[in-house]
């Protein structure tokens, strides 16, 4: 399944040690209990995951760029921010919906479509956008993962809230209209703010507003393939002949070796 529509990513060079090795590293540099946790959930899911537990995703887009890049084939885990059971709660890390949290979402403009962005608001968390810098609850956010890809300042998408310079879908105007106070947007109950990493390429609740909980399906887990092919190619459910094309002369030298089997991380934002 594709995620949403946004531009092409640099592909990433050529790893100059072997992927076991760069695994091995990687993983020698995280906590231990968590890094353990996370290849305990990912193996499981591996190897008894359906529909129901886990899904794969394409992006199709640059909008999470360069966090995630278009041509990244992640595994998604449903099972995350879904409601503990009895005996599961003891063995799966399942949590709240956070700060700072990559997730899976169902847009709440149609939701046959599916997102992937960054939470950077929570239920009661006032947010506002000064000269591309965010402000949460007041204080400024130092975001180590977003980009910003254009030098010019846009007098909505970066310096939110204020008067739109372009459509906005109706969840967007609702949002102006029932949840601005004062300078600031206030994240309602059982709704997130969520934005792009590619900050001044993203389609996020800037102009569509919050994703209800119910629309949000998981976070990515792990980059199981990166392949450097445009957006038109990743957008259909079922790959075009150029595409198959493609993959059967350039697999080897497309496919981006140092970012296969990379776990995903969230942000921890206070």
């Amino acid at each position: 399944m594709a995620l949403e529509q946004d531009q092409k990513p640099t592909p990433a060079p050529a790893p100059e040690t072997p992927l076991w090795k760069q695994i091995f590293l990687q993983t020698k540099e995280e906590t231990p209990r968590h890094t353990i946790a996370e290849w305990t959930v990912t193996i499981l899911l591996l190897l008894f995951g359906t529909t129901t537990l886990v899904q794969a995703f394409v992006i199709p887009t640059g909008s999470m760029e360069d966090t995630l890049l278009i041509g990244d084939h992640l595994l998604v885990d449903k099972l995350a921010y879904a409601p503990p059971g009895p005996i599961s709660k003891f063995f799966l890390p399942y949590s709240e919906v956070k700060r700072g949290d990559i997730i899976v979402f169902r847009w709440p403009d149609d939701i046959r479509m599916t997102f992937v962005k960054r939470v950077l608001g929570v239920p009661g968390d006032r947010i506002r956008i000064e000269n591309k810098q965010v402000f949460l609850n007041g204080k400024p956010l130092t975001e180590p993962y977003k980009y910003h890809k254009t030098e010019y300042l846009d007098s909505y998408r970066d310096t939110f809230p204020s008067e739109p310079n372009t459509r906005l879908s109706e969840g967007g105007r609702t949002m102006l209209e029932q949840h601005m106070k004062g300078n600031e947007i206030v994240v309602p109950d059982n709704g997130y703010f969520a934005m792009g990493d590619n900050r001044d390429q993203s389609l996020d609740s800037r102009y569509w507003g919050f994703v209800p909980r119910e629309n949000i399906i998981g976070k990515p887990l792990i980059i199981y393939w990166s392949y450097d092919a445009p957006t038109e190619r990743l957008q259909s459910s079922t790959p075009g002949w150029d595409h198959i094309q493609d993959l059967a002369t350039n697999f080897f030298t497309k496919t981006r070796w140092s970012r296969t089997f990379n776990l995903i991380h969230g942000y921890p934002i206070q």
